[in-house]
C-alpha cells in the first residue's frame, strides 16, 4: 500500500499518465490478491467462478482506463514532468513483480488452482506494465520524449484485454 501512495505522489508531482495508470493497476493487484485469499478459504467451484470473473473485470477496467488516458494525453500533447524517483521506483517494482509472478505461477501449478494462476498473470501484467512505464518515464526523463509517457500506458492495454478475454471465454 505504501507503493500505491508513493506512486500517487510521484504521478501528481510529475503529471504522468503512465505513473497514475500504474498506481491504479497496483490497486487492482491488491484487490486481486484479496480475491484469491477469499477464494482459497472456500474452495467451492461457484466461489472459483466468481473470483475469476472479478479478476477478469479488473483487467477490463484497467485496459479501458489506460486506453482512454493514453489516447487523450497523446491527442492533447500532454507533457509530463518526469522525476528520477519515478524511474527508480518503477525499476524496483518491475523486478519485484516478475519475481512474485513466477512464485505465484509455481504455487498455482502445485495446487492446481486456476484462480491463483490467473492472479499470477495479473502480477505478470503488473511487471510488464512496470517495465513499460519505466521505459516511458525514463525516455521522457533522459531524452525529453514526452509522448513516451502515454505510449507506455498503451503497452499494457493489449495484455490486459487479452487476459480478460481468456478469463471470460474460460
Amino acid at each position: 500500500m505504501v507503493g500505491v501512495v508513493l506512486l500517487g505522489v510521484l504521478a501528481y508531482r510529475s503529471a504522468s499518465v503512465a505513473l497514475l495508470g500504474f498506481g491504479l493497476d497496483s490497486l487492482i493487484e491488491i484487490g486481486a490478491s484479496i480475491v484469491v485469499v477469499w477464494e482459497l478459504t472456500g474452495g467451492e467451484e461457484t466461489r472459483q467462478r466468481v473470483a475469476l470473473r472479478l479478476i477478469g473485470w479488473a483487467f477490463v477496467l484497467l485496459a479501458a482506463y489506460l486506453l482512454v488516458q493514453a489516447v487523450v494525453a497523446l491527442l492533447l500533447a500532454h507533457r509530463a514532468t518526469p522525476l528520477l524517483g519515478g524511474v527508480g521506483w518503477t525499476a524496483l517494482t518491475a523486478i519485484a513483480m516478475f519475481a512474485l509472478a513466477w512464485g505465484k505461477r509455481v504455487v498455482g501449478k502445485r495446487l492446481d488452482n486456476p484462480v491463483l494462476l490467473t492472479e499470477g498473470r495479473v502480477t505478470l501484467i503488473d511487471a510488464i506494465l512496470a517495465t513499460s512505464v519505466l521505459f516511458g518515464v525514463a525516455l521522457d526523463y533522459a531524452l525529453g520524449w514526452w509522448w513516451a509517457d502515454p505510449l507506455a500506458g498503451l503497452v499494457i492495454v493489449f495484455y490486459a484485454a487479452r487476459e480478460a478475454v481468456h478469463i471470460f471465454r474460460g
